[in-house]
C-alpha cells in the first residue's frame, strides 16, 4: 500500500490512475490502456517522420 502511494507521488496522474484501477479491482484494464497509449504514440510518431514507410509494413 505504501509502495503504491509513493509511486503516485513520483509519477503523478499516471500512477494515480493505476492506483484507482488497483483499488477498484480494475487491474485487468491496465494492459488495454497501455496498448492504446502505445498505438497512440506510434500514430503521433509516424505522422511527421521518415519512419512512416517502415511502419506501413507492420500492418
Amino acid at each position: 500500500m505504501r509502495l503504491i502511494e509513493s509511486l503516485a507521488v513520483r509519477l503523478g496522474i499516471f500512477a494515480e490512475l493505476l492506483s484507482f484501477f488497483w483499488h477498484n479491482k480494475w487491474w485487468w484494464l491496465t494492459p488495454m490502456i497501455v496498448c492504446l497509449l502505445g498505438f497512440g504514440a506510434l500514430i503521433i510518431f509516424a505522422q511527421s517522420s521518415a519512419v512512416t514507410p517502415f511502419i506501413y509494413t507492420l500492418f
